[in-house]
């Protein structure tokens, strides 16, 4: 008697019941039987706080995607098993996460994985065509579940309070980091700062917030960020002092160097924001984000010192996840940094 395995990774999309119903119905027509492996690999370590609230959101989407399994097979021969990968990991990108479905693949002899094509491993950004590719490479055999998807723009077209409230809050942040940049008490930058912020917002509002706002937390985030703005312009002081220091030495002791971070931060905008921070100060630059691996560009071991103790990094996470969340281990600590060589390598 014929049997088919399949993997089928899941996350919380508008197609993930789609894709069960398609994975049962089209392995039950090639094989007699079907072994279904559902599995949520977790972007967060378990340890983490981020990554206990992934935990149980996975164990849930596992529990009722389950049950989809069991309603859509009736009285077929199928079964169902449930698991988290990347739970003792960290996952950075779509080679990481094909990695561990291949693994996880060659250990219960699967067949072959089924791709929800609305897959996103705890990301901002649609990731499937990355992951198809890293697929091919490892060589894993995958198929596609042809559902009825909505409009990829369908999230730009919400009520008018979502638009008005992505209008407000865009603005607000335009203007405010404009006058930060310049001077709230000159009566030409509050209005020329009023006038950008409006186009910003209005250009960008739909394209900015991939999420609805009622999910930023926004009013405690927004404190959080009044205590993190003032610690970011210390940072930005002290290493202002370091390079001039370094500067004034008829010796210039500098030493450029390029660096590799894996930042313990991940989404759009804590990711941005943290490389944000790191590139406005002075002595480091971010010259390439890769998913959460952060190449930056060091000018002065100083510089190269600080960022490696991970000081930025936990006040960012202080901002989007809270207190809790900034007690964390630092880069060096992790083994998240890495020095990749010097100018003239």
């Amino acid at each position: 008697m014929a049997v088919e395995r399949v993997l089928v990774p899941l996350s919380d999309t508008v197609t993930v019941r789609q894709t069960v119903a398609y994975t049962v119905q089209s392995g039950l027509e090639r094989a007699d039987e079907l072994e279904i492996h559902l599995v949520v690999a977790l972007p967060h370590e378990a340890d983490l706080i981020e990554g206990q609230q992934e935990t149980e959101a996975a164990e849930e989407l596992l529990s009722k995607a389950a049950n989809w399994v069991r309603e859509d097979a009736g009285s077929a021969s199928v079964t169902v098993e449930t698991t988290l990968l990347g739970t003792d990991e960290y996952l950075f990108g779509p080679r990481d996460f094909a990695s561990v479905f291949d693994d996880y693949a060659r250990e219960h002899d699967l067949d072959l994985v089924v791709l929800d094509p609305e897959y996103q491993p705890g990301a901002t950004a649609q990731l499937l065509q990355s992951i198809e590719r890293e697929l091919d490479a490892v060589g894993l055999a995958y198929d596609e579940a042809p559902v009825e998807r909505p409009a990829r723009h369908e999230r730009l077209v919400g009520d008018g309070t979502e638009r008005f409230d992505r209008l407000f809050a865009l603005f607000w942040i335009s203007y405010g980091f404009y006058l930060i940049l310049g001077d709230p008490t000159y009566w030409f930058d509050l209005v020329t700062g009023a006038a950008v912020a409006g186009i910003v917002s209005v250009s960008l509002a739909h394209i900015t917030f991939t999420f609805p706002l009622d999910r930023l937390q926004s009013p405690i985030r927004t404190v959080r960020f009044a205590f993190y703005v003032p610690y970011l312009i210390w940072e930005i002081v002290k290493a202002n002092l370091a390079i001039s220091i370094v500067i004034l030495r008829p010796s210039l002791p500098i030493d450029p160097t390029m660096a590799r971070l894996n930042a313990r931060v991940r989404g759009g905008l804590p990711l941005l924001a943290l490389a944000n921070s790191i590139t406005l100060t002075p002595g480091t630059l971010v010259v390439r984000g890769d998913d959460q691996r952060l190449i930056v560009h060091t000018l002065i071991p100083s510089a190269r010192e600080d960022l490696f103790d991970g000081s930025l990094e936990r006040a960012v996470r202080f901002v989007f996840h809270g207190r809790e969340a900034a007690a964390i281990a630092t880069p060096r600590e992790r083994g998240d940094t890495e020095v990749l060589g010097g100018d003239e390598q």
